[in-house]
C-alpha cells in the first residue's frame, strides 16, 4: 500500500474518531444536570416573556398604540422596571440556556425515534428554536449595552430586500406558508393533547393536571392564531409585492385591534398568550428534559 493511501486512511480514522467523540460528548451533555438547569431556566424566562407580551397586548386593546406587544417591547418594558438591568441579564441567560438546550437536542435527536422523516423534522424544529432564542439573547444583550434599540427608518426590512431577489416573492410566500403550517402544528399539538407526553404527569395531582392541561390547550391555540396571522400577512406581502404587509406579533395584533371586533378578540388572545406563559412555567417544573419534544 502506498504511503499516501496509508496517510489518507489514518486521517479518515482519526476524523471518524473525533466525530464519534463529539457525538458521545453531545449525548452525555443531553443527559447532564447543567443542561437540564439551563433548559428549565429558559422555560421560566419564556413563560415570563409571554406574560409580559400578554400585558402589552391588553394595553394595545385598550387603545395604547405606543405599546409594543412583542419580544422587543417586552424586553424594553422589563428594562424600565426597578432593577431592570439585573432582570434583563437573567432573561439573557435564560435565552442562551434555552438556545443551547435546543441546539444539543438538534444534534442528538429525540431518543427512540425510528422514523427518519420525523427525526429530520424534529431536528430542524429544535435547531430553528435554537436560532430564534439566540436572536432573543442578542436582542437582550443589545438592550443591556445600548439601553435602546430604536429601529432605523433607513434600513430596509428583510422582506423588502428579499422581494428584490429573483423569485423573492415566491420565497416570501413559501416562508409565510411555512409559518402558517407551524402555527397549525402548534394548535394541533394543543388540541390533540400530545403535549402531555412532555410532562411528568405522575408528579402532579389531579387538579394540577387539569389546570396545566387547560392553560396548555388555551395557550397553544392562541399561539396558533397569532402565528397563522403572521404567516398570512407574509403571504399577502408576497402576492401584493408590498413588503409593508409583512408584520410580526406586534403588527399582527395591532391590525387585529383595528377591526370593529378587534379589541375584544385581542383581549381574548392576550389571555391565551398569558395562559401559554403559565404553561411554560409549569413546563419548567414538570418537563421531561432530555427526552425530545
Amino acid at each position: 500500500m502506498a504511503a499516501g493511501d496509508t496517510a489518507t486512511m489514518t486521517a479518515r480514522a482519526q476524523a471518524t474518531e473525533v466525530v464519534d467523540d463529539c457525538v458521545d460528548a453531545l449525548e452525555t451533555a443531553s443527559r447532564s444536570t447543567w443542561l437540564e438547569r439551563m433548559a428549565r431556566w429558559g422555560l421560566v424566562v419564556r413563560g415570563l416573556l409571554y406574560l409580559v407580551v400578554a400585558f402589552l397586548a391588553v394595553r394595545v386593546a385598550q387603545g395604547n398604540w405606543r405599546a409594543r406587544a412583542d419580544k422587543q417591547g417586552a424586553l424594553q418594558t422589563i428594562l424600565r422596571q426597578p432593577l431592570g438591568r439585573v432582570l434583563l441579564v437573567g432573561f439573557a441567560v435564560g435565552f442562551a440556556g434555552y438556545a443551547v438546550w435546543r441546539f444539543v437536542e438538534a444534534a442528538v435527536g429525540p431518543p427512540g425515534e425510528e422514523d427518519c422523516a420525523k427525526l429530520r423534522f424534529k431536528r430542524v424544529g429544535y435547531a430553528a428554536r435554537g436560532v430564534l432564542y439566540t436572536a432573543f439573547f442578542v436582542s437582550a444583550v443589545k438592550l443591556l449595552v445600548w439601553t435602546t434599540e430604536a429601529p432605523d427608518p433607513q434600513q430596509a426590512t428583510w422582506t423588502s430586500r428579499v422581494q428584490g431577489w429573483p423569485a423573492g416573492a415566491w420565497l416570501i410566500g413559501l416562508t409565510g406558508a411555512a409559518v402558517v403550517g407551524g402555527g397549525l402544528y402548534i394548535g394541533w399539538r394543543g388540541l390533540s393533547g400530545r403535549f402531555h407526553k412532555r410532562l411528568k404527569a405522575g408528579e402532579m395531582g389531579p387538579a394540577e393536571r387539569r389546570w396545566v392541561s387547560g392553560v396548555g390547550v388555551f395557550g397553544m391555540v392562541s399561539r396558533m392564531v397569532v402565528t397563522v396571522l403572521i404567516g398570512m400577512f407574509l403571504i399577502s406581502a408576497a402576492t401584493s409585492h408590498d413588503p409593508s404587509e409583512a408584520v410580526g406579533i406586534d403588527g399582527a395584533l395591532k391590525r387585529l385591534a383595528d377591526r370593529s371586533y378587534g379589541p375584544t378578540l385581542l383581549v381574548l388572545l392576550a389571555f391565551g398568550l398569558a395562559a401559554y406563559g403559565l404553561y411554560s412555567l409549569a413546563e419548567a417544573r414538570y418537563r421531561r428534559v432530555g427526552e425530545g419534544g
